[in-house]
């Protein structure tokens, strides 16, 4: 990482904002134009079974206790008329954890846990899944599909239906609008990013237990006719609802497996938009703080310090671009602790 880089998060340490976040995150060829991408098509699906809804209401007296001290007004009476929100849509599946974020129409963080055992099984097929509508949030502020139709964005998966090969069920579930952001097609959700899920598939290699949480971004940019700074995102749908990120992170936690054993940990944020496949992954990467500061979210808050080991250092963080003749290119300095392709 730079000096340049470093001072600008030392200066994000001390209440420098998001607008030096959002300035390290940029990429550096920010003029690229973004291509024309995958036109999404709607069509009528069967959901799989919704599971119980999980939030559960709580009454207002129970959150607002009753101060001891009168006053002439009580704000809290509101709630005896229902409690605003926000609410978190939080949903528990096969292979993933998902929070939906009901303002935005895309999830605010999904969880997922890969390991060698569970990549190599392969009972699920793409070919059987269907992107579908979830069904658990209420209809007002769910994603729809034909909200992506014809918006020239890809319905980009943050769990991978890669991931959850291990069973149909497991796959299908991964398809639902609520593990989905409008992604770039061509040059990111098609290219770069899967590369980069390839790349955490790998880490399995060498790692036993690898734990991921991915999500959208709105980080705000300088405008260079004032030179203020701005959050200013693409809403797609219509009436136009679902917004557009600006960027996407992934936080990993691989595990040794060994009990109160030591936790790689790699945070990356990437921009929504076409990336070249010879840009290392590591002009990505960003210190944990960073992504928690620009989502508004905590990782790792339980593990201890000591437990703890930067990722890039403990392996080299290098993508494997495979071309149209499958054949393979590693971005990224040889070592022997390079991640070497499973075995088929």
């Amino acid at each position: 990482m730079s000096k340049s880089t470093l001072a600008m998060f030392a200066a994000l340490g001390a209440g420098g904002g998001a607008a030096l976040t959002a300035a390290v995150y940029s990429l550096r060829s920010s003029d690229t134009e973004k291509p024309e991408s995958q036109i999404a098509t709607s069509r009528t699906v069967t959901a799989p079974p919704a599971p119980a809804a999980s939030s559960v209401a709580i009454p207002p007296a129970q959150v607002f206790a009753p101060t001891a001290v009168a006053g002439p007004v009580n704000p809290a009476g509101l709630f005896e008329y229902g409690f605003p929100g926000p609410v978190s849509d939080v949903a528990s599946r096969s292979a993933l954890i998902s929070s939906y974020d009901r303002r935005t129409r895309n999830p605010q963080w999904v969880v997922e846990h890969i390991t060698p055992a569970s990549l190599a099984i392969r009972d699920g097929d793409r070919k059987h899944s269907a992107f579908v509508e979830d069904d658990a949030v209420p209809a007002k502020f769910r994603g729809q599909l034909k909200d992506y139709f014809r918006s020239g964005y890809d319905r980009g998966h943050q769990v991978p239906a890669a991931d959850a090969k291990w069973s149909q069920k497991a796959m299908n579930e991964t398809f639902y609008l609520t593990n989905m952001c409008p992604q770039v097609g061509e040059g990111f959700n098609r290219d770069y990013w899967a590369h980069f899920e390839d790349f955490c598939r790998r880490l399995t290699v060498q790692y036993p237990s690898v734990r991921i949480v991915t999500g959208p971004l709105y980080l705000p940019r300088k405008d260079p006719v004032d030179n203020k700074w701005y959050v200013k995102y693409e809403m797609i749908g219509s009436p136009p609802s679902v917004a557009v990120p600006t960027h996407f992170y992934k936080v990993i936690f691989a595990e040794d497996g060994k009990a109160g054993g030591s936790v790689s940990i790699g945070a990356f944020v990437l921009p929504n938009a076409p990336i070249p496949n010879e840009k290392p992954i590591t002009d990505f990467e960003v210190p944990i703080e960073a992504v928690e500061r620009a989502s508004g979210l905590e990782f790792a808050t339980k593990l201890p310090v000591q437990r703890r080991r930067r990722l890039c250092a403990d392996t080299t963080c290098a993508l494997v671009i495979r071309d149209y003749a499958d054949r393979q290119k590693a971005f990224g300095k040889d070592d022997k602790r390079a991640i070497s392709p499973p075995r088929s």
